[in-house]
């Protein structure tokens, strides 16, 4: 555990809520969080505009060599994270324009968006549902604790319009360019795939806060 003052780091996820990428690093993101004590602010971004200021494009516009190898990979992933991941699954993409308001909002309400967004990830990966779905999303919300009626009302007010603007531009701002991203101590992570440089990252910062503390007790 992180000394009191180390609790105070926050790793900024910026996600798309339809990503498998995102998806698949859920649950080890949510391992580090829970084992190191620090926050994560769950920020979903509007891909459609993150995309062409980076140079990406959506994957239907991507050359089919690529395309291809993104299947290969995702297979390899799931096997390896043991996850029944659909390669190619009907519903998506998904409108997740309503989901994303949800995620948003439970982040304002002080409750547990991470799993609120991996949860909706695994509507889409595992079950094939589309979050577009006003079923599916209450389904979503009920199944990480939260009442879906409160979170709901909130999800629709103008607080919520302007924080998931404000994901995006900052998301530009800070040259994202793909999902997910992880920036923790100023440090940029691209993908879930560098979980573990994340991690590292969070327990050098951990020894470091943890031997500031030694020394200002010492030369107390």
């Amino acid at each position: 555990m992180l000394s009191e003052e180390g609790t105070l780091h926050t790793i900024e996820y910026y996600l798309s809520l339809n990503s498998p990428w995102s998806f698949l690093g859920g649950a080890r993101l949510h391992d580090i969080a829970t084992q190191s004590g620090i926050k994560v602010d769950v920020r979903p971004v509007d891909a459609g505009q993150v995309f062409p200021v980076s140079g990406g494009l959506p994957l239907p516009k991507r050359a089919p060599q690529r395309q291809a190898y993104r299947l290969l990979d995702l297979d390899r992933w799931r096997k390896h994270l043991d996850i029944p991941l659909i390669l190619d699954p009907e519903n998506f993409p998904s409108d997740e324009s309503q989901a994303a308001r949800l995620v948003c909002a439970a982040g304002l309400q002080g409750g547990d968006a991470l799993a609120l967004a991996t949860r909706f990830g695994e509507s889409i990966w595992v079950h094939d549902e589309s979050f577009a779905d006003a079923d599916v999303r209450a389904r979503c919300v009920s199944g990480v604790g939260l009442d879906f009626d409160a979170l709901n009302a909130l999800a629709a007010s103008d607080e919520v319009t302007q924080k998931l603007k404000s994901f995006t531009d900052e998301a530009i701002a800070k040259q994202v360019f793909g999902m997910p991203t992880y920036i923790y101590d100023g440090e940029m992570f691209w993908g879930q795939d560098r979980i573990d440089f994340l991690q590292r990252a969070v327990i050098m910062k951990a020894k470091t806060v943890v031997t500031q503390v030694d020394v200002d007790q010492g030369d107390g």
